[in-house]
């Protein structure tokens, strides 16, 4: 069990993101640190305040005591001798932690660490998946734009962090996959091993027109029709008009915005959804444009459009991703 309580010490380190008092371990965790090697280390820390030696449950002032040493006055046990190792305290190395975890994952050594700040760290790319470590989950929910920073074409983004106090199921949509630091990885042998499968874990397969941005699937190319449930593919370029509009979170906008953002050369929106004369009658175009219909808001007098579904699903996200923090 010493490689167990190894990897559980590593972690709370990680997560608390400062020195521990090397009283406060519990007996599991400083056998633990025999094996750590590296991996931790000591450190020095305000020498002001220490935990009571004798009770370890008060935090007291230490001044001294007129004889070279030291005193602390306690709560409950009263004035308490204070030795040199009562102050001792220990930190995590990270730079090991983030090379090891790099090492588990089979990162390319000429792919470097980029610190993104406030402790999330871009550790590299494994077979084209950005990887992501922080040291506090919410972080990343809190601010999405970490994610684009790291995002490429045709890769997914795994992100770990440790395991917060409270979740409520998967806190990322598709395209993100969340790895628990304390499940998906393990201390052995002096470095990090990856967790390939998590044992808990059940095989999901996703229907890449399975809704993920409001009515939208996660590229753009399926749309689920909030009245009838129906399902309507569409065109590379109908995409891109879509997540267009997507990004504007129901703000109304000129045409130019719309289709410069989207990339495209057409004039405004609704040209990639007209229905050409070889297709009248044709199931697909009808479907294409009857959505562009229920899903556009276009105010033709002054040239601006509007997806009202985009600025809903986003006081969603946000009013849940509070919930899910708050909980």
């Amino acid at each position: 069990m010493a490689a167990h309580d190894a990897w559980a010490l590593i972690c709370r380190l990680f997560a608390g993101g400062t020195p521990v008092l090397r009283a406060t371990l519990s007996p599991r965790e400083a056998s633990a640190l025999s094996v750590l090697g590296k991996a931790v280390k000591p450190t020095v820390v305000d020498q002001s305040f220490v935990l009571c030696p004798h009770c370890q449950q008060h935090r007291a002032q230490v001044w001294g005591n007129g004889r070279g040493g030291r005193m602390c006055r306690c709560p409950d046990c009263g004035p308490v001798a204070v030795e040199a190792y009562d102050g001792t305290a220990l930190a995590l190395d990270e730079d090991w932690l983030r090379q090891k975890m790099r090492l588990a994952l089979g990162i390319e050594s000429r792919d470097g660490i980029d610190d993104l700040g406030g402790s999330v760290w871009r550790l590299g790319e494994a077979r084209r998946s950005p990887i992501l470590l922080a040291r506090d989950l919410s972080r990343v929910l809190h601010e999405p734009v970490l994610l684009d920073r790291v995002r490429v074409a045709g890769g997914d983004i795994r992100v770990i962090t440790p395991r917060p106090s409270t979740t409520r199921g998967l806190p990322f949509g598709a395209g993100v996959q969340w790895l628990v630091l304390e499940e998906r990885f393990t201390f052995y042998g002096g470095g990090i091993t990856f967790i390939a499968t998590s044992p808990s874990a059940t095989p999901v397969v996703v229907d890449s027109a399975t809704p993920v941005n409001g009515p939208f699937s996660a590229d753009f190319r399926w749309a689920t029709l909030p009245n009838d449930g129906k399902q309507v593919r569409f065109t590379d370029g109908q995409a891109k008009v879509f997540e267009s509009l997507w990004s504007f979170k129901g703000e109304a906008v000129t045409a130019e915005r719309i289709m410069q953002r989207a990339g495209l050369d057409s004039a405004k929106p609704s040209d990639l959804f007209k229905i050409k004369t070889k297709d009248k009658g044709k199931p697909e175009p009808v479907a294409q444009h009857a959505a562009y219909g229920a899903l556009v808001v276009t105010q033709q007098r002054a040239g601006l459009y509007a997806m009202p579904c985009a600025a809903a699903s986003s006081l969603h996200q946000i009013s849940g991703k509070e919930e899910t923090l708050m909980t």
